[in-house]
């Protein structure tokens, strides 16, 4: 079982079904699905058991937890990977965008892992039958480089390195607007959006969260692309962190204007990343070009914007 989250009803929310509100918080879950959890228990409202048809009433609490699937087996799939380094250890693995990491509710199949299991049967099996391999994640919709392990012994040494600050991880990112700084630090904790869970926030009491900036370049006064470093890896840090400062990602559906460019996805690309091998100890380094989607858009804003 996952982590209980939570939601509570606004005034505009008043009166709407609870199977049809949940689909607006939770939209990848099919409303089927959803109506099930809510038979099931695993949906509650004030910390009562309601029916699909219940109508929620202003301040209302409604909290759930998604049921981690007992019997869902995850099928290996013929998907092809673009695989940057590889050895009895550790597998680099430069992830195109559109890609979810790991299965979840929704995505059973097509994700990164599936991909692997075709390519690979050792994995690390830390993160349970779900995430086997997984250490860090990227979101579905950014590009780029991550590190999964082949057995239990390299996973924790990668995890202690994450936990430690001691992987390098950059990022290239397409923001709004025209940053007036060469370098900058974002130091601001990030937690749930209280007013809206499905989003992350700088929030009081939230989890540590470090960004390091730097302009690339500036274009034409209405976009910048910069470079991005993290300290930290909290869910959609960067994202979160560039709005936080008033330059959100172009293309960011969850985060970004109203009016931003149609690229299907935040323009964010994880370009390097660094560890100590864990078994040898050496210094692994791995650079990857963004896909042409990112130099297209960066093109496209020097040209038109």
């Amino acid at each position: 079982m996952t982590s209980e989250e939570s939601h509570v009803v606004s005034e505009a929310e008043s009166g709407t079904r609870i199977d049809k509100l949940l689909t607006t918080i939770l939209p990848d879950v099919s409303r089927s699905q959803l109506q099930m959890w809510i038979k099931d228990g695993y949906v509650l409202v004030d910390g009562n058991q309601v029916k699909s048809n219940y109508k929620c009433e202003e301040a209302q609490m409604i909290t759930w937890e998604v049921p981690e699937p007992a019997t869902i087996e995850i099928e290996p799939e013929n998907i092809s990977l673009d695989i940057v380094y590889e050895d009895k250890d550790v597998i680099v693995v430069n992830k195109p965008r559109g890609m979810v990491v790991h299965p979840s509710a929704g995505h059973y199949a097509g994700t990164l892992v599936n991909a692997l299991l075709y390519h690979c049967n050792d994995l690390s099996g830390i993160n349970g039958e779900i995430r086997p391999g997984i250490v860090h994640r990227i979101d579905r919709d950014t590009s780029g480089l991550l590190m999964v392990a082949k057995h239990d012994q390299a996973h924790q040494k990668l995890a202690e390195q994450l936990q430690e600050k001691r992987v390098k991880r950059s990022y290239e990112a397409i923001v709004h607007g025209a940053i007036p700084h060469e370098y900058g630090t974002i130091d601001a904790p990030l937690g749930r959006d209280p007013k809206d869970r499905q989003k992350m926030g700088v929030i009081t009491g939230g989890k540590p969260a470090i960004t390091h900036f730097e302009v690339i370049e500036r274009i034409n006064n209405n976009y910048t692309h910069v470079k991005c470093v993290l300290e930290t890896g909290r869910t959609h840090q960067i994202r979160v962190h560039m709005k936080y400062i008033g330059f959100p990602l172009v293309g960011d559906p969850k985060y970004g204007p109203r009016k931003t460019l149609k690229i299907d996805g935040q323009a964010l690309h994880a370009r390097e990343l660094g560890f100590e091998h864990p078994t040898t100890n050496e210094w692994m380094h791995f650079e990857v070009e963004p896909p042409a989607i990112f130099n297209e858009t960066l093109q496209k804003v020097k040209e038109f914007y």
